[in-house]
């Protein structure tokens, strides 16, 4: 009885830490979202453009914190640019414009990072140790467990960057009400710039993360169907619910493989966690967090 709580612990703290790298991912959209009501498909390839950098910087021989540093640069330069040059004359357009829109750019990005840093595969290590490590009986993995601290510090920061401060205050009062944001004086074009440069960083932190698990390459970019149910089960609009989300789609993937894979075969993993997005969208499509939208007439 003890072996099988034991193995369902490691089960569970495996799925949360897995949900928390997801909630990382799912907050680049959120950003984004939540200011402009775009929904940033571009995000993915942000992810791999930012790993892609690192690793190749460093397989020239450049120091680790220096490529870090270059491609951070690099990676809120492409999210200023991308607001400028792409969002900014598509503003009051359709959603389904905006979306076209972030999707052209995605395919822009994957053709510039092939061009830049060609088309083949990385491993990058980031000098965390993956052996297993036990706690209170319980195997956990090394990196896997870093890897969430990092990703969690980093939701945290965000979380209290649009709690507590100025910039993040007005993130939220543009998201509530754009053109009463405009009106009081608040600049928007400042404001969506420095939100997809932030969304520029997040990219970094999650291409660092995600490239040091799965390996640096193209299919990296994919990355982003995962935070999708994660969206849709914590609301698009709500960096909160996009914890509740990840956590919540982690722990079912892994839960959901090892229980009830073998009884259908196996390979649940891969599609559960979208049954569960379907499952809401039809109960709940605003999600647990999100907003239902008011239209006035």
């Amino acid at each position: 009885m003890m072996e099988e709580l034991r193995f369902l612990i490691e089960v569970l703290v495996g799925g949360l830490l897995s949900g928390v790298m997801y909630s990382l991912v799912a907050i680049g959209f959120v950003l984004i979202y939540k200011t402009s009501g775009v929904l940033n498909f571009a995000q993915g390839s942000m992810i791999l453009f930012a790993a892609l950098t690192v690793v190749s910087l460093l397989e020239r021989g450049v120091p680790m914190a220096l490529a870090i540093a270059v491609s951070l640069v690099g990676m809120i330069v492409i999210g200023m640019a991308i607001e400028r040059t792409v969002l900014r004359p598509l503003v009051n357009r359709t959603p389904i414009t905006l979306f076209m829109a972030t999707l052209g750019v995605s395919y822009v990005i994957e053709g510039a990072a092939q061009l830049l840093w060609g088309a083949q595969v990385h491993g990058l290590d980031l000098g965390i140790d993956d052996s297993p490590l036990e706690i209170q009986g319980v195997l956990v993995s090394s990196f896997d467990l870093v890897a969430a601290a990092i990703a969690a510090t980093m939701v945290a920061v965000l979380s209290a960057f649009f709690r507590l401060t100025r910039t993040g205050l007005a993130f939220r009062a543009v998201a509530d009400d754009p053109f009463a944001a405009l009106a009081v004086g608040l600049r928007l074009p400042a404001i969506w710039a420095t939100v997809w440069a932030t969304s520029g960083i997040v990219a970094l932190v999650a291409g660092l993360l995600w490239g040091a698990r799965l390996g640096v390459q193209f299919s990296l970019s994919m990355v982003v169907l995962k935070a999708l149910p994660v969206l849709v089960l914590g609301g698009f609009d709500s960096v909160a619910g996009a914890i509740v989300g990840g956590l919540a789609i982690g722990a079912a993937e892994k839960l959901s493989e090892v229980y009830l894979g073998p009884l259908v075969g196996g390979g649940i993993e891969s599609w559960f966690a979208y049954a569960v997005a379907l499952a809401f969208l039809l109960i709940r499509p605003t999600g647990l967090f999100g907003r239902k939208p008011v239209e006035r007439v």
